[in-house]
């Protein structure tokens, strides 16, 4: 199992904003080849920014190495677009170890 994990830094005047566009966003994804489910988590912060990790889980490496090349580019491009100024983010990718 490999999962993919989204941790976001939204401003907290957009946040319910964010979480509807986030929300289909999430479905979008899973819809995708290789993708089992995903957790979204509420972290705890001490600033002014709402936080949240989303955890995709993934059958195997290579459907979240088609997923990197053929979808990212375009999903990740579409919410900078829209809440670039208000949001940061960064991913990392876990594998369980044997």
């Amino acid at each position: 199992m490999i999962v993919y994990e989204v941790n976001l830094q939204i401003d907290s005047e957009v946040a319910d904003e964010y979480a509807e566009w986030l929300k289909p966003h999430i479905e979008q994804i899973l819809e995708l080849e290789g993708f089992q489910h995903a957790d979204w988590f509420v972290c705890d912060s001490e600033d002014d920014k709402t936080h949240w990790s989303i955890r995709y889980h993934l059958n195997k490496r290579s459907s979240l190495a088609s997923y990197l090349e053929n979808h990212a580019p375009t999903l990740i491009q579409e919410g900078v677009d829209k809440f670039g100024e208000h949001l940061t983010s960064n991913r990392r990718i876990m594998s369980l170890r044997n």
